[in-house]
């Protein structure tokens, strides 16, 4: 039993550090010139933001940071992903289909960006406010997924 709680408690601490600080494109660095995953977290909330700002005349802009959301979550989730294959063998039943339905979940709701970046990309003028919203959303939810996921790890 205390093996199990002993392989619970390293996957927890695990995937808490790395979903909390994984090396990110958009990797902000702090005074100390480390790259913590607090400064990646705000500078990928800024970007989101500023996607949320863009007029209609500002697309290319727009679409360029979204590009560079959606390849922030995948530098993400490859990472999880590769860690989680790294440290298989040391994880529990319970804790394995756990990473894996959290995984599913990452991947899921990543493809639900991708669409959501398909309809900004496609998106007239005139539609322009609801599908940018659309991204906006799409993105908050896999953000909260990934605190999430740290919180129960």
């Amino acid at each position: 039993m205390n093996a199990d709680i002993l392989k619970i408690t390293a996957l927890t601490l695990f995937l808490a550090l790395l979903l909390a600080g994984a090396p990110m494109s958009f990797a902000a660095e702090s005074p100390s010139g480390k790259t913590t995953g607090k400064d990646v977290t705000q500078k990928i909330d800024e970007t989101a933001q500023a996607i949320k700002s863009y007029s209609a005349e500002q697309r290319d802009e727009a679409l360029e940071s979204a590009k560079r959301v959606l390849a922030d979550a995948d530098a993400r989730i490859d990472h999880f992903e590769h860690e989680m294959s790294r440290n298989w063998d040391k994880m529990n039943a319970s804790a394995r289909k756990h990473a894996q339905e959290t995984m599913k979940t990452l991947r899921r709701q990543r493809q639900d960006l991708s669409q959501s970046y398909g309809e900004l990309k496609r998106g007239s003028a005139s539609a322009w406010d609801e599908v940018k919203g659309g991204f906006a959303k799409s993105y908050d939810t896999l953000r909260d997924s990934f605190s999430k996921a740290a919180k129960e790890f």
